[in-house]
Order: C-alpha cells, then sequence, then structure tokens
C-alpha cells in the first residue's frame, strides 16, 4: 500500500474544493484545475482536507490512489504558488523572443521555430537566452518545457542546445589525437 496515498491533502484558505463523480475542481487565486480520475480510487472532501482511498484491493487501485494523491496535492499547489521552470539556451547564435502568442526560437537551424505558447501557460525571455515557463498546472508547465527542449536537445560534448535549469547532463571527452 501507498504511504504518500495515505496522507490526507491540507486546502488552505483560499482554495475551494468539490467533487462531482469522478471530477476534481480546484479553485484558487491563481485560477482553477480541474481532472478526472479513475473510478477505482474514492477522493473525499471532510475537515477542510482531501483524502483518497482505493475503492478495492486490486493492483491497479493499489497504485493509483498514491498517483492521485500526488496530482490532488500538485493541484492544489498550483491554485496557490504555481510552477515554473527554466530553460537556458547555450550555443553562438542561440535566442529565443516572445511574439505575441508565439516563442520565436532561433536554434542554429537554417529556419526559425514558431512554438504556440499554450492557453494557462505564460512564456517569458530574459537576456536572450533564458526561457521561463509558468503556469498553474505541473504537468503542462512539464510538458512545454520538454517540447521546447526537443528541438535541440543539449549535446554532451561542446554543451550546445537546450538545457532545463537543474537538470544534469552527461558531459563527455572529445576525440584525442595521438603524438
Amino acid at each position: 500500500m501507498s504511504r504518500i496515498g495515505k496522507l490526507p491533502v491540507p486546502i488552505p484558505d483560499k482554495v475551494q474544493a468539490s467533487v462531482k463523480e469522478d471530477t476534481l475542481t480546484i479553485q484558487g487565486p491563481k485560477g482553477t484545475l480541474e481532472k478526472s480520475f479513475d473510478r477505482v480510487v474514492n477522493i473525499e472532501i471532510s475537515d477542510g482536507q482531501i483524502s483518497v482511498k482505493p475503492v478495492n484491493t486490486s493492483r491497479l487501485a493499489k497504485a493509483m490512489y498514491g498517483t492521485a494523491r500526488s496530482i490532488i496535492d500538485n493541484m492544489v499547489q498550483g491554485v496557490v504558488k504555481g510552477f515554473a521552470k527554466e530553460l537556458d539556451l547555450n550555443g553562438v547564435g542561440f535566442k529565443a523572443a516572445v511574439k505575441g502568442n508565439v516563442l520565436d526560437l532561433a536554434l542554429g537551424y537554417s529556419h526559425p521555430i514558431a512554438y504556440p505558447i499554450p492557453k494557462g501557460l505564460t512564456i517569458t525571455v530574459n537576456s536572450n537566452t533564458r526561457i521561463k515557463v509558468e503556469g498553474i498546472d505541473k504537468q503542462q508547465v512539464g510538458q512545454a518545457a520538454a517540447m521546447i527542449k526537443a528541438y535541440y536537445p543539449i549535446e554532451p560534448y561542446k554543451g550546445k542546445g537546450v538545457n532545463i535549469v537543474g537538470e544534469f547532463v552527461r558531459r563527455k571527452e572529445g576525440k584525442k589525437t595521438s603524438s
């Protein structure tokens, strides 16, 4: 059984939560999030806390109720504080700019890359090489950061590419010449 799943999620003062069948809605100062969960978990709201319990003792129910609890905790954190990820552009001529609701990337290709900014996210660019992705949905923020990184992942020899701040990139040694 999950140890994380057993812990109830506290609801802060500024947050309202409601559950209807298998859909949980959480409203807070930064916005509203709604998520449907599998029917193998039971979500209850009582005494200012959200608790998740498995419906039966099946393997799927045991696996899903800890996951559901973590997702609910992230939803509560998102509507209160929000989530952010920063990306660094490393390379000669690599730069980014926000034009309307499109992120324009110059990553050394023969053409610029236009990434449409999804609804619910805010993308800002600092000093042409630092991109900040912000939003209330942790999954959406991480997905957007991963999609931007996928245009030019960091390469291990020179370190060129798009890097998510905080991720470790293993650098490799180049060829050696024999003398």
